[in-house]
């Protein structure tokens, strides 16, 4: 069997970083990870570093501002993986030098993990919010570093759970606004799916300079889609109020920035359709091609009552899982998940028109008692 390459991870303690070094260690990589003294005395940080040490990784102490420090810690890897917030994308030009000075890295990984930079529609509005990334790559390009850029454009906690309303946390039950025409079509990717199919590209050599795009295609909606499906679940037609791109590009140049980065994104997503309006070219892979074993949860938005608290609240289930596995007995959590089986908390699932077809077949073959 082929050894597995070495990983480092910087950004373990973040969200996607915690996932990516999980899938690290589940799949076999000896996997360090970098870390701050001052994580420690987070108490959530230093919670899931105990997790991932007792898990196997190994802890590295330094951090993207110590060059003796990264090189330590890059000498004893093959592999690395950087997952520092967006905004933090200049960070990483010390970590490109050493990597360049290291000579041994056979592949580096970027922070990205969104919209690709060299596609954006919306360069000039974003307050610079992609031009890190975009500098981090040329760097990378110029240097000769061999490099996956991970393009898996919105995470699902993002825009999706309030239909794309700004302000708004949960899904209107009055009125909703639809930008441009709402036709264009947004891409959301659960971060556990990102991590695992990052970890699936590490020693893959398809994805060897290239940009790796996650566009599941049950994961990729319009505005007027969602909100139709959001309607066939509450049982009444929305109203709908109309903000055509023009309008919302006024309203984005008279916020300040950040407090107009949400409608900046809604603009780019589902205006201008940044996520899907060009062909994944030979620059390129499709990971949901690449890695077909990979079940990439599709979001349904739910409604349940959060009893404990006397409010709504809205949370994410996955039934393109368990369509995936039509010849496999449904647990009951899966059950319940999916409205299969009622919990004390009534639990009703929206259906994708596209998978209404498919789970009737589904509910033929299976017998739920």
């Amino acid at each position: 069997m082929e050894e597995k390459s070495k990983v480092l991870i910087v950004g373990a303690t973040g969200r996607l970083g915690y996932h990516l070094a999980q899938f690290s260690l589940q799949f076999g990589h000896p996997t360090y990870i970098l870390i701050r003294d001052s994580s420690l005395n987070d108490p959530n940080k230093a919670q899931k570093l105990n997790f991932l040490s007792t898990a196997g990784a190994i802890s590295l102490k330094g951090s993207l501002e110590d060059e003796n420090s990264l090189m330590e810690a890059v000498k004893q890897v093959d592999v690395v993986i950087c997952s520092i917030p967006s905004k933090q994308a200049l960070d990483q030009k010390l970590l490109v030098k050493v990597i360049k000075e290291s000579g041994c890295i056979k592949k580096f990984i970027p922070s990205e993990f969104g919209v690709d930079p060299d596609k954006i529609q919306i360069y000039n509005l974003a307050h610079r919010f992609y031009a890190g990334k975009t500098e981090i790559r040329r760097l990378i390009e110029a240097e000769g570093i061999p490099y996956t850029y991970i393009c898996c454009n919105l995470f699902m906690g993002y825009l999706l759970p309030s239909l794309a309303q700004p302000g708004l946390k949960a899904p209107p039950r009055d009125k909703v606004t639809i930008f441009g025409d709402g036709n264009a079509k947004a891409v959301f990717v659960k971060d556990v799916d990102v991590a695992a199919c990052t970890i699936n590209a590490i020693d893959d050599p398809r994805t060897l300079n290239k940009t790796l795009y996650l566009r599941p295609h049950t994961n990729v909606y319009s505005i007027n889609e969602l909100v139709a499906m959001w309607e066939t679940k509450i049982g009444r037609e929305l109203e709908k109020i109309h903000v055509p791109e023009e309008e919302l590009l006024l309203k984005i140049k008279e916020s300040s920035y950040p407090d107009n980065l949400e409608m900046i994104f809604i603009y780019s997503a589902f205006v201008k359709g940044d996520h899907t309006y060009f062909d994944i070219d030979e620059c390129g892979v499709d990971g949901t091609k690449l890695y077909p074993h990979l079940k990439f949860t599709t979001e349904i938005v739910v409604d349940c009552e959060d009893l404990p608290r006397g409010r709504r609240a809205v949370r994410m289930v996955g039934l393109y899982e368990l369509l995936c596995q039509e010849n496999e007995i449904l647990t009951n959590e899966v059950k319940k998940a999916c409205g299969i089986a009622r919990s004390k908390k009534a639990t009703t699932t929206i259906r994708p028109p596209e998978l209404i077809a498919r789970e009737s077949n589904l509910a033929k073959k299976v017998s739920v008692t």
